[in-house]
């Protein structure tokens, strides 16, 4: 890896750390910002829901943008945006003040993922590729994991205010590295597709919305299913209009390419699995084991760990080998570390009942996850390497908060033990045919196909 690599690797890590860290970090310190701003559950889900709705909304018009005006143009004012909005987070007088911040902070957030990943594709190439993009995966992975146990600590010591000024720190260095960054060159396309931007981000908006808030209004409410019927008519339009524009914001000959196709389907297995892992355990071992928040978020610690340690490495294996057997065995050793759950009693003994699951989990989460990246972006000409990213996060993202609006017709409105278990049973699914549509789609002999 040459000095210049290390340089682009270290400011995308930096840039998506970020954007993860605070999709996760808040949730910690939602009963502290009420207790000292007021306003009870509905301000509670809005502090969060606020940057998921605009982050997700946006990232495919980012993934664009980084495309037509350059990965650094489009980072840069990402990174700085979200400095601003985060001490604006850190220093808001209202709960009102507080949420327009955080919806502020997801459109800026949007800005950084695409563009960063899109840096990566275009500055390395081959193997050396993949094992970048397993560093960054591994990254990227812990930001998201150790967002609760950081927010918890910040809480308790400090104040919910720091989850947010913690941000300031890393954003000077990663600004500071990013005068040394090389400006790339736009692409060919100078114009925006104005109609395709609006309808996709009204369209993904509303979808988002009503999934969001799904859970606490119902499936009958007027907020839940008309904007999930509207977020959806936009987005078959959306794909319409990009059938017949000149210059189209999502080139629909993306999908034409095999790798990419199957690897978003694998995608939305995957990580509808992922979410509902991550969702179900925190709260599970809390309401049924008795276990503090604090130490929900340490009991997915190891994963972190271990990803730490051998995503880069699996994704250099996939660099040589092929994705193919990566993304078919990892899976399914994830859905053999959900099989361990099936154990779970009224006990919730987490050395004996959780560990166990929970480190197997983390070895088939670092097995998979580099290799899906690698070869979904790995065939995408670097031209368009800023939508692809944005799509793939999108199908993540979606994917979900899918998982998580119908986890409750799978558990029953209280979590007890029977309910987790079947919650396990949608997991091991999920993961499963993951890896299956994996084994039989994706396909280790590809080039990168200009469209």
């Amino acid at each position: 890896m040459t000095s210049y690599q290390r340089l682009v690797l270290t400011i995308s890590i930096l840039a998506s750390f970020l954007s993860f860290l605070d999709g996760s970090v808040v949730n910690v310190a939602l009963p502290a910002i009420v207790h000292e701003l007021g306003g009870g559950l509905a301000v509670q889900q809005w502090v969060s829901s606020a940057y998921l709705i605009t982050l997700g909304s946006l990232i495919l018009l980012a993934g664009s943008l980084s495309d037509i005006f350059g990965r650094k143009h489009i980072l840069t004012w990402g990174v700085i945006g979200f400095g601003i909005t985060s001490i604006l987070c850190a220093i808001a007088p209202t709960d009102i003040s507080l949420i327009i911040a955080r919806a502020l902070q997801g459109v800026f957030g949007a800005l950084l993922v695409p563009s960063s990943l899109a840096l990566i594709i275009s500055t390395f190439s081959g193997g050396a590729q993949s094992k970048a993009i397993g560093t960054w995966t591994a990254w990227t992975g812990i930001s998201f994991l150790i967002g609760p146990l950081v927010g918890g600590a910040l809480v308790d010591l400090l104040s919910w205010r720091w989850i947010f000024l913690i941000n300031v720190v890393p954003i000077l260095v990663t600004l500071w590295l990013m005068r040394r960054l090389h400006a790339d060159r736009p692409s060919e396309k100078t114009s925006i597709d104005i109609g395709g931007a609006l309808m996709a981000t009204l369209g993904i908006a509303g979808i988002v919305y009503a999934l969001i808030e799904q859970p606490s209004q119902g499936w009958n409410s007027l907020s839940v299913w008309p904007l999930l019927s509207l977020g959806m008519l936009l987005i078959l339009m959306f794909i319409w209009h990009e059938r017949r524009v000149k210059q189209p914001m999502l080139p629909l000959s993306l999908f034409a390419i095999r790798n990419f196709t199957v690897g978003n389907i694998a995608t939305t297995a995957i990580y509808a699995g992922l979410a509902v892992a991550t969702f179900l355990i925190t709260i599970f071992i809390q309401e049924v084991g008795g276990y503090s928040a604090l130490f929900a978020g340490i009991s997915l610690l190891p994963i972190t760990v271990i990803m730490f340690f051998l995503s880069s490495k699996f994704g250099a294996l996939a660099g040589k080998y092929g994705p193919r057997l990566f993304m078919s065995v990892g899976p399914l050793v994830a859905a053999s570390g959900f099989a361990l759950f099936l154990m779970v009693d009224n006990r919730v003994d987490y050395l004996t009942q959780i560990l166990p699951g929970v480190l197997l989990f983390g070895l088939g989460l670092s097995i998979t996850v580099a290799p899906l990246t690698a070869a979904i972006l790995g065939c995408i000409d670097p031209k368009h390497a800023g939508i692809a990213s944005a799509i793939n996060n999108a199908v993540s993202r979606i994917a979900g908060l899918i998982a998580i609006a119908v986890i409750a017709l799978v558990t029953g409105n209280s979590l007890d033990v029977e309910g987790f278990h079947r919650g396990i049973w949608l997991m091991i699914i999920l993961l499963t045919l993951g890896g299956l549509v994996s084994a039989i789609g994706i396909t280790n002999k590809f080039t990168v196909q200009k469209i």
